[in-house]
């Protein structure tokens, strides 16, 4: 297994942490006394869903209400993380409670090809790594994962199965998941055959149409999102008895632009279009409408499984989180311009820009939150499995990054502050890069040429820029050097070179990971 030494000691990173600890804050969400004991537990993570996506974060030309009642009836984070600006390390991640400096998956590497017969998914999660979802079954949870996993192939000792989960129903290799209208989906071991047919989802049109019948050729009869919806209302009822453990993990709205008509009809007419014979995925004649059509059946979706605990008397006793794995994605004519996605950050996915790791977090528990509350408490993708531990009484793993945000759910106990956040990314667009986060301090040190400490730094002071869009690196010498010490001491080496910022040795991407 790839375990983290400890970070060598430094004098302003201890600083840091007391001062952290000193500031930790008690979040006041007028909650009962405690939370229930072992809550079932549903996490929600859309794929490539922006900061400003849904109505709730200032979106105003898509409609979620089902997330928006979520909001208005939970706590909004403000300031949450995606651990990565892609799929892949996000996930690894979220699994396993170590950001990207210290988790062995930190890029998106991928195995095989498009093709049914290539598909070997992405590098496996290594099997020594205890996830959330081992660590939950161990506390005594069902554990089921519906949706999209990424961390492990068919056949691969990264299956889903083989890392804490009883159930799993979905996309294993997330090329596959670049079409809503797959030959097949994965349940536990068994491949299942769908009513589509084959076809890769990255073949441009000769040209472009405006005749829908043109672009028939680029969907099927099963649409992979209403199987799974179907699939997860299913696991909540068989699990019922609880606790359990639901992580959802639906590809809406990564590209490509698929949706059934019948939901495109909602927003066709509304905005002007023009007919995309592309975009390095499926041709769609208005993308604009397809795009916003796909996000209200995720919302509509979401709305199901809040209607479902309700129906089994569950919706209490159950907290349920969403959010999405990484920023807004412009491939496969999705216009982020238009729908204002990124929320005003700067940025989209594979982006460490705010715009490419900020991201829309609403937890919901009727039980337990108190309506129309927001936090700015500053959390990660690498907190959830030491939250999870906390409200489920759990035991995690000692060497991970998380800190519990359980105390700003509930509203018992005092909030830890995070001395900092730290994110690394290995992609060749835009180019590789470092980033961190300290109080309101935000470095980026881009690592185009391999890793070299001596790189330049941008700074920026979140607080007054949240949008990034003046570099104040120059004026706080100080600030950069602390950071700069930070951005050397935050990562261990990876085994594989390319994790290392070696440009000899690029992680294997696909062209539209």
């Amino acid at each position: 297994m790839v375990r983290r030494p400890q970070v060598p000691h430094l004098t302003s990173l201890a600083r840091a942490a007391v001062l952290a600890l000193a500031a930790g804050l008690l979040w006041a969400c007028a909650g009962p006394e405690s939370a229930p004991s072992q809550p079932n537990l549903i996490y929600i993570l859309a794929d490539d869903l922006g900061y400003g996506d849904i109505g709730a974060y200032g979106q105003d030309k898509i409609e979620t209400p089902n997330l928006d009642r979520l909001a208005a009836d939970g706590l909004v984070f403000t300031q949450h993380y995606a651990g990565s600006t892609v799929c892949a390390p996000s996930r690894a991640v979220l699994m396993t409670g170590r950001h990207t400096g210290h988790v062995q998956i930190r890029g998106n590497y991928e195995l095989g090809g498009f093709r049914d017969e290539e598909e070997r998914g992405q590098m496996p999660l290594d099997q020594a790594y205890v996830t959330v979802a081992e660590m939950l079954r161990d506390a005594g949870y069902r554990t089921g994962l519906v949706g999209k996993w990424g961390l492990g192939g068919p056949g691969s000792d990264g299956v889903p199965t083989r890392h804490g989960f009883d159930y799993f129903f979905g996309y294993l290799d997330q090329k596959q998941a670049h079409n809503y209208y797959p030959t097949h989906l994965w349940r536990n071991g068994e491949r299942v055959a769908l009513d589509n047919d084959f076809f890769i989802p990255h073949a441009a049109m000769a040209g472009t149409s405006e005749r829908a019948e043109d672009y028939r050729q680029y969907m099927g009869n099963d649409y992979a999102p209403d199987l799974l919806i179907d699939d997860a209302l299913e696991f909540i009822e068989g699990a019922k008895d609880g606790p359990f453990f639901l992580y959802y993990a639906p590809t809406i709205p990564h590209s490509a632009l698929q949706v059934p008509d019948a939901e495109l009809a909602r927003y066709e007419g509304r905005w002007d279009e023009t007919p995309l014979n592309g975009g390095g995925y499926t041709p769609h004649p208005k993308p604009r409408a397809a795009r916003a059509a796909m996000i209200t059946v995720l919302d509509s979706d979401i709305g199901k499984i809040v209607a479902q605990l309700e129906r089994l008397g569950l919706a209490e006793n159950t907290l349920i989180v969403f959010t999405s794995d990484n920023g807004p994605a412009p491939e496969g004519g999705q216009d982020v311009d238009f729908f204002n996605a990124s929320g005003g950050l700067r940025g989209i996915k594979r982006d460490l820009y705010e715009g490419g790791i900020r991201v829309p977090m609403i937890a919901y528990w009727p039980s337990v939150i108190a309506g129309g509350r927001h936090t700015d408490h500053v959390s990660a993708f690498w907190d959830v499995l030491p939250t999870f531990a906390e409200l489920a009484g759990a035991v995690p793993p000692e060497d991970i990054d998380g800190i519990s945000f359980a105390p700003a759910i509930t509203g018992q106990g005092a909030q830890q502050a995070h001395a900092f956040l730290y994110w690394e990314f290995h992609g060749e667009r835009p180019v590789p890069a470092q980033a961190v986060r300290q109080g309101d301090w935000k470095a980026i040190r881009p690592q185009p040429r391999g890793y070299d400490p001596a790189a330049p730094i941008e700074l920026y002071d979140l607080a007054a820029d949240p949008g990034e869009t003046r570099d104040v690196a120059e004026e706080h010498p100080a600030v950069v050097a602390e950071m700069r010490e930070i951005l050397d001491a935050a990562r261990t080496p990876s085994p594989y070179d390319g994790f290392n910022f070696d440009p000899g040795d690029r992680p294997r991407v696909t062209p539209n990971p």
